[in-house]
């Protein structure tokens, strides 16, 4: 069993409107396809296919307000409802309290402790390091709990290798916002056959994509749908190599955003979970209604 988690900041589900809603405009063909011929909106049910099941899953947890990134991705990563026990949701850094969870327990540690190999696949370049050393940075929810299990977080040297990815995918941030000019390019595409492949060396691994939620708050439509679109390709290519027996693929976010341009704030909307793999690994995770579910059901395949 392999389990390969996308995680993509900031993705609801969104009204059928594509004056607000860039999933209808964005060309994705792979998605669609997944998606059994239907846009990813308002008004797609649940379903369960030979190849992948939609879930449209709570990202409010019974807490007032508008979600936010470090107590929806908290209760991705523990399973606790933290937002509710500080009676808000908090973002986009982790607080103390939030903090303290994610060191002493999530997804990272229980799975090392029960003797499962796991990578975090996102590379950061090497301002990021510097920054988090002399305080002027503060680690995000998945990286403190990545660090706090003891998991390296990758940089230069693993992008160069070929072990890692840079959170947009292909590498051209790095070339263009950080002036790194000699890390190499890859498509989409290629990007996708790339997490395959690492997959092979792990039973775990997880990748973060931040940059939807940054489109989402900038209200940048352009940027939006080509974000969509580059994420259609990379899918396509992750299941051009990989094959539906070996595990499950989660696609999944912690709150809307980017779904609804008529706004810089996030939304209150389900959050889509795509779950790629064949129907008898699904038929044994139990119901998924909420972000709340996601830990038990991953912790579920890996007794």
């Amino acid at each position: 069993m392999k389990v390969i988690f996308l995680f993509l900041d900031g993705v609801g589900i969104g009204s059928p409107d594509p004056c607000r809603n860039p999933f209808l405009e964005a060309k994705t063909p792979f998605l669609d396809f997944l998606l059994q011929g239907r846009k990813l909106c308002q008004g797609l049910q649940p379903f369960h296919s030979d190849l992948v099941s939609f879930y449209a899953l709570d990202a409010c947890m019974e807490v007032p307000g508008l979600p936010q990134s470090a107590t929806g991705q908290a209760a991705i990563l523990t399973g606790k409802n933290l937002a509710r026990q500080l009676g808000y949701h908090f973002g986009p850094k982790p607080n103390p309290e939030i903090a303290h969870h994610l060191k002493n327990s999530n997804l990272f540690h229980t799975l090392r402790q029960r003797n499962y190999r796991v990578s975090y696949l996102n590379a950061f370049p090497p301002i990021y390091f510097e920054n988090i050393a002399s305080g002027k940075r503060l680690f995000s929810a998945i990286p403190l709990a990545a660090a706090s299990a003891g998991l390296d977080l990758k940089g230069y040297d693993e992008l160069m290798a070929g072990e890692a990815l840079s959170a947009d995918f292909t590498a051209e941030g790095w070339h263009i916002h950080l002036g790194i000019q000699g890390v190499p390019l890859l498509s989409p595409k290629d990007a996708g056959k790339r997490i395959a492949q690492l997959a092979q060396n792990f039973d775990l691994i997880f990748f973060e994509h931040w940059l939807t939620d940054y489109a989402g708050h900038r209200q940048n439509k352009v940027e939006a749908i080509r974000l969509l679109e580059v994420i259609d390709a990379v899918l396509e290519g992750l299941l051009r190599h990989w094959s539906p027996d070996e595990g499950i693929i989660w696609v999944t976010s912690d709150h809307g955003n980017i779904e609804d341009l008529s706004h810089r704030r996030h939304t209150q909307n389900q959050v889509p979970l795509l779950l790629v793999g064949s129907l008898g690994l699904r038929e044994k995770l139990p119901a998924l209604q909420s972000l709340l579910d996601i830990y038990p059901a991953l912790l579920s395949l890996f007794p």
